[in-house]
């Protein structure tokens, strides 16, 4: 008598910005991070001002690179429980974040069909994990900070960007079993294409141009979400948890040309 193979698990990869994420709350954790004196006024104005270049057009390579040179500079000697404190209630008491209600529908129909949700996205692990515990996913993979005495020292141990994405995948579906041929993925920028090449199902959602073009040449399934919902008119909004981290880090994936201000005024204020 034989046996019929066991089918080996599958799992649905999501980008968080601008593919779950509807609308950055980047400038209000900025705003909670002002008044527990983590940053300066001139900084929360900056990183608005670049969350609006990032929504209209976009970050390329060499703005995120200074995004990723920026955000470690940002938060080099930030007290871990302070951020932990002020994001924390933040995010359970101020900002509900808003989400594509076709993202979160897409999420509870890959649950439904026994897969695995993981969001795989830029931002810092801190803001990302609390998003991801609200949505239901299974497992999160996002850039994380080094710490040191309770501190952050500045440097990443891990930036989930780019081919580092596609990396963390393939590596997660090793040590899960994951069958990456039946596996799904989503994202909206062409920074992603590698993490979409992995999977044997990518999708464009709202896709930037040059990942628009690319999917119209490989014949990806282009998504477009257009329904805004705060995610507690979606799903059940735990209580808050004080320990939960949520570091904002002004934005990641939100700061775009600030780098350009924050360079220049630092060499400025170099010594000669």
């Amino acid at each position: 008598m034989s046996m019929s193979p066991v089918a080996r698990p599958t799992a649905a990869f999501f980008d968080l910005d601008k593919t779950i994420i509807a609308r950055s709350s980047t400038f209000a954790f900025s705003r909670e991070f002002q008044a527990g004196g983590l940053i300066s006024r001139g900084a929360v104005l900056r990183s608005a001002y670049a969350q609006f270049v990032y929504l209209v057009g976009g970050a390329d390579h060499d703005q995120m690179e200074k995004m990723r040179q920026f955000m470690s500079q940002l938060c080099a000697g930030w007290d871990v429980q302070t951020v932990k404190d002020i994001v924390g209630d933040t995010l359970h008491n101020i900002v509900d974040p808003m989400v594509y209600d076709e993202a979160v529908s897409l999420i509870e129909e890959h649950h439904a069909a026994g897969r695995d949700v993981i969001i795989v996205s830029t931002s810092g692990a801190e803001m990302v994990e609390p998003i991801g515990e609200m949505l239901g996913a299974d497992h999160v993979v996002a850039t994380r900070m080094e710490v040191a005495d309770g501190r952050y020292t500045g440097k990443i141990n891990f930036y989930a960007y780019a081919e580092n994405k596609a990396k963390a995948v393939k590596d997660l579906a090793r040590k899960r079993g994951y069958d990456l041929a039946e596996c799904y993925a989503y994202s909206d920028s062409v920074t992603d294409v590698h993490m979409l090449e992995t999977v044997g199902h990518p999708y464009a959602v709202n896709p930037d141009k040059d990942l628009r073009k690319i999917a119209v040449e490989r014949d990806w399934p282009i998504l477009v979400f257009q329904r805004p919902v705060a995610l507690g008119s979606r799903v059940k909004l735990p209580p808050a948890k004080p320990t939960l981290t949520a570091l904002a880090i002004a934005g990641v994936a939100g700061i775009g040309a600030a780098m350009w201000v924050h360079a220049r005024r630092a060499r400025r204020e170099q010594p000669l």
